[in-house]
């Protein structure tokens, strides 16, 4: 059984309090349970006031570590979900440390629901010891599902959802790193007015012997909103779930965001300069679950972000109409870059969202918070819808999130394999330095780069600034990754910001996708140390 990660402690912390009682069995001619009985739990939901309300974990289960919390496992033999001779195994999460909110979990059968109580001898306690029986009644933090997902007959974690409305999954030869969310409200607020949805109830369907996937319901609940969720989870190479969702608001809101990720990035190529800053002393030269954000804008025109860990808080847009695709992305596979054995950043996979239908006008917001080593997820992204949700018509949408090593799918023409920023050279001794001045070097690799590596005479660089003023630009042909290398110099009032965007084309034909960046112009003395772990 896989050990759980920090993914699950910081979730955990998220955590809001209210609860629901579990369901009573249903009688023997009880109509079948679909997504529209989930849909209508939703509906009324929201016309009701918010239940903040939790109940007291017995004290023995509240003073777990999170050390002593990992060791209560669930008993393999116990297992749930293979009694119609599926492949698939279903797993609870123990109540106790961060994970006070039970949640109720049922299975179905030709669409009849059944609640599955709590029991102690459901799991494997360890070292633990308690001086008082468990409450019968006390319920699941969440669950995972086991698959055989690498090898035939060997079952491997595929899902895991446990703290608010927090999931992750996996394709073949993945480990974990980011995660996924069903919603997200109010992020990126500097005055913790961010809003942490969570899962009161779960259906399972019953997948048969030859079942290619596994659908599970939902029942989301937040202080301004209530939801549906139908997943479908495909476990494959590059596994997939599709996900459909009803919100209904109790009131208007404007800081919805869909189809959440959040990861982390401490320290990459493009941002050692921040070593001193860090207190950066370790063997490893990069440490991220995710090193860029990618997406496609409506227009079919592929941007490529990198991510940094900022000396303070950074909240960037990306405006677009009908998205076809964005995603947090690990694009670095390369294990020297990383040297870590146990943790493997290289195998983290890239979540890749594909909205169904299409989402209007809107934007990407994209936060990066400030962290000191690599256990804090401090990058969150959502898609933010242009006009508020408002009480009177819910929001539905569709989309479908893939798990990846390699990808997303084909970007056409080059596309960024590395960033490096480094302070500007003089072109001899007549030439001054101004203070806000930056250089930034791009490597664009792929498609018809290769063909211009011996004489780039013929590429154009197009590169935009929105503040400020780029003064220099050139290119150096890169044989060793048989790429080319762009050098921009930039410069900006010190203490004002820019973005950046970048391209190559040849011949007016576009040969790269874009590569954007905010560049701060930021200096240790003038920002205070981001918090301590």
């Amino acid at each position: 059984m896989s050990d759980l990660t920090r993914r699950t402690f910081i979730t955990g912390l998220a955590a809001a309090s209210a609860t629901q009682a579990a369901a009573q069995a249903p009688a023997a001619n009880q109509a079948k349970f679909t997504y529209d009985d989930v849909v209508k739990r939703a509906r009324d939901l929201a016309a009701a006031p918010f239940d903040a309300s939790v109940p007291a974990l017995p004290d023995a289960l509240a003073r777990l570590d999170w050390d002593t919390w990992r060791q209560i496992r669930f008993r393999g033999d116990r297992a749930m979900l293979g009694n119609s001779g599926g492949p698939y195994r279903l797993q609870m999460f123990h109540l106790g440390h961060l994970f006070k909110r039970p949640v109720t979990i049922n299975t179905m059968r030709d669409g009849i629901a059944t609640p599955i109580p709590y029991s102690a001898n459901l799991f494997d306690y360890g070292p633990t010891k308690f001086d008082k029986p468990l409450p019968v009644n006390l319920g699941f933090a969440g669950f995972r599902i086991h698959y055989p997902l690498n090898r035939p007959g060997q079952s491997d974690e595929l899902v895991s959802f446990v703290g608010s409305s927090y999931f992750r999954f996996l394709g073949r030869n993945q480990q974990y790193g980011l995660s996924a969310r069903a919603l997200s409200v109010n992020t990126g607020l500097l005055n913790n007015q961010e809003e942490f949805p969570f899962y009161r109830e779960f259906w399972f369907d019953t997948p048969g012997a030859n079942a290619d996937h596994i659908t599970i319901f939902a029942l989301l609940d937040s202080e301004s909103l209530a939801g549906a969720y139908k997943f479908d989870f495909y476990p494959a190479q590059n596994s997939f779930v599709d996900i459909s969702a009803t919100v209904f608001v109790r009131s208007t809101q404007q800081g919805v965001g869909l189809a959440p990720l959040t990861s982390m990035y401490f320290m990459g190529e493009n941002d050692r300069h921040y070593n001193d800053r860090n207190k950066y002393d370790d063997f490893r030269p990069e440490m991220h679950d995710s090193d860029g954000l990618a997406y496609q804008n409506g227009n079919g025109e592929w941007t490529w972000r990198p991510l940094r860990n900022p000396f303070i808080q950074k909240v960037a847009h990306f405006d677009t109409t009908d998205i076809r695709g964005f995603g947090l992305v690990q694009r670095d596979r390369n294990y020297d870059h990383y040297q870590d054995i146990e943790l493997a950043y290289e195998s983290r996979p890239t979540y890749w969202i594909e909205p169904k239908g299409k989402w209007g006008e809107g934007r990407l917001e994209l936060i990066e918070l400030a962290t000191r080593d690599e256990t804090a997820d401090n990058v969150i992204l959502a898609w933010r819808p242009k006009d508020p949700v408002t009480a009177e018509k819910p929001l539905t949408f569709d989309y479908r999130v893939t798990s990846l090593l390699e990808g997303p799918k084909p970007v056409p023409g080059g596309h960024v394999l590395n960033t490096f920023e480094a302070p500007p050279i003089a072109l001899g001794s007549a030439e001054r330095l101004q203070s806000g001045t930056r250089r930034f070097l791009v490597e664009f690799v792929g498609g018809d780069i290769g063909y211009y590596v011996n004489d780039p005479a013929g590429v154009e660089v197009v590169a935009t600034a929105s503040n400020g003023k780029i003064y220099r630009s050139f290119i150096t042909p890169s044989p060793k990754i048989n790429g080319l290398r762009v050098h921009i110099d930039v410069q900006i009032v010190p203490t004002q910001s820019t973005d950046l965007r970048l391209f190559l084309r040849a011949g007016g034909r576009r040969l790269t996708e874009t590569w954007a960046y905010t560049w701060n112009d930021e200096h240790p003395e003038n920002f205070p140390e981001p918090p301590k772990p």
